[in-house]
């Protein structure tokens, strides 16, 4: 057994059912990030155009903002129902991290920093969705029976 099929048999064996709550409420929330994100494309695109090490075209930068508008949409529902949960877990953790870039650099030197924090909360949850995957109250649970 590999170390990836090892990390998915125990993910699937140690997974409380209250973490599938927070996995659907991680899901709805990436939903609707997504959904804000598709509604209001200019402040995502001014977002990623006012940090001063990120340079790019504008055509790169639109491609940009629509994939990260459609992977949250995506990968929000993909967690929220609990269907290849570990792969939209994995999609999203790079639009995060960036997030957690572009919104965290006064996050540490600032006592709260109310646009980074939703960013760390949803980056820890995707790692350990990445890991324990989509538990008992899952798309993929029900399928599988």
């Amino acid at each position: 057994m590999n170390l990836v099929h090892k990390i998915e048999h125990w993910g699937d064996t140690h997974h409380p059912k209250f973490l599938d709550l927070v996995r659907i409420a991680l899901g709805v929330f990436l939903l609707l990030k997504g959904i804000a994100f598709m509604d209001n494309t200019a402040y995502l695109r001014s977002l990623i155009e006012s940090q001063d090490f990120v340079i790019l075209s504008p055509d790169v930068l639109m491609i940009l903002v629509y994939y990260v508008t459609f992977a949250h949409m995506v990968g929000g529902i993909l967690i929220a129902l609990g269907i290849l949960t570990r792969l939209g877990s994995i999609i999203q953790i790079p639009i995060v991290v960036g997030a957690v870039l572009l919104t965290g650099t006064g996050a540490f030197r600032e006592p709260i920093n109310t646009l980074a924090w939703p960013s760390y909360i949803a980056l820890v949850l995707l790692v350990i969705f990445t890991i324990l995957g989509s538990g008992p109250i899952s798309l993929d649970k029900y399928l599988q029976e």
